[in-house]
């Protein structure tokens, strides 16, 4: 239990969730200077934007006629997400994206901006690719 927090901060300085810093596996998104993102992540920011999730989202996820973003990716499991998205919650108003190919093709790297932003370590809703 004691190298948890080591590896925590570790984490957290670079720009990477604490329970993939704990898998021996990739790491869910890579975040450098708070904006500047990986390959897969900056594909989720294109999504976002291709799907124009931002006319309820609001451009910085936030919430305007949806929820925040922000406060939801903190409590919704990737399982539940990927069920709303692909679903909708039409008695909410929130549209079915399980017939966008984009958006199903590229649900994971959605769901790693999104969960980046909503973790604070993607600091800006616009990024760039790492370079």
């Amino acid at each position: 239990m004691m190298f948890r927090l080591p590896l925590l901060s570790l984490a957290l300085c670079a720009g990477v969730s604490f329970a993939q810093a704990q898998d021996a596996k990739e790491p869910l998104y890579k975040v450098v200077d708070g904006y500047k993102v990986d390959a897969n992540t900056m594909q989720g920011f294109r999504t976002w934007r291709a799907a124009a999730c931002d006319r309820c989202h609001g451009a910085n996820q936030e919430g305007m006629v949806g929820p925040s973003l922000i406060a939801s990716m903190k409590v919704l499991s990737k399982e539940d997400f990927v069920t709303v998205v692909r679903d909708g919650r039409l008695q909410k108003g929130m549209q079915s994206f399980g017939n966008n190919k984009q958006v199903m093709d590229n649900i994971d790297h959605l769901y790693a901006y999104l969960k980046g932003r909503s973790d604070g370590a993607i600091t800006r809703a616009k990024v760039a690719e790492i370079q």
